[in-house]
C-alpha cells in the first residue's frame, strides 16, 4: 500500500493531467469566426450605426448588451448622443476576435459634420473618424459592448 503522501502526490498528478487534457481540448476546439459569422456581425454593426445616423437613439439602445440594458435605462442612454452631428458610415472591418471571451473588435469608419453649417465648419467639411468598438456574442447574437 502506498503511503498517504504518495497517494496525494499521485492524485495531484492525475488532476494536473486531467486539467492539461482539458486545456488542450479547449485549444483544439477554439473556433475562429466564419465568413457567415463576420457577415452577421457586420450587419449588426451596420444596423446599429443606421439607428445613430437616423438619430433613433432609443432604437440604438436595443443593440447594447443585455447586461448594459439591465443597468442603463433607455431614457438615460439617449443622453449619450448629440443631435447636432450628422454621420455617414464609410466602412466596417472586424479586426480581432477572442474566442474564449466571444468578443470581437470592430473598426468603424464614419464621416461627421455639423447639422447646421457655420462659416467655420463649412471650411472643414465632413471630418473622418475611426472608432474601435467591441461586440460580444451571446447565444449566437451580437451585442454592442460599452466596456472599453
Amino acid at each position: 500500500m502506498l503511503k498517504r503522501e504518495s497517494r496525494l502526490f499521485m492524485a495531484a498528478l492525475l488532476v494536473l493531467a486531467c486539467l492539461g487534457i482539458s486545456a488542450c481540448g479547449q485549444m483544439q476546439t477554439k473556433q475562429e469566426l466564419t465568413e457567415a459569422d463576420i457577415a452577421a456581425l457586420e450587419q449588426r454593426v451596420r444596423e446599429r450605426w443606421q439607428t445613430l445616423i437616423d438619430k433613433d437613439f432609443a432604437e440604438a439602445w436595443e443593440y447594447a448588451s443585455p447586461n448594459y440594458r439591465a443597468v442603463v435605462p433607455k431614457n438615460m442612454f439617449r443622453h449619450n448622443f448629440s443631435y447636432t452631428l450628422d454621420w455617414q458610415l464609410t466602412g466596417i472591418e472586424v479586426v480581432a476576435y477572442d474566442a474564449d471571451a466571444a468578443v470581437a473588435s470592430v473598426t468603424v469608419r464614419v464621416m461627421s459634420k455639423p447639422v447646421k453649417q457655420t462659416s467655420i465648419s463649412a471650411q472643414f467639411g465632413a471630418v473622418p473618424a475611426t472608432i474601435r468598438e467591441k461586440w460580444v456574442s451571446i447565444d449566437g447574437e451580437w451585442w454592442h459592448s460599452t466596456n472599453g
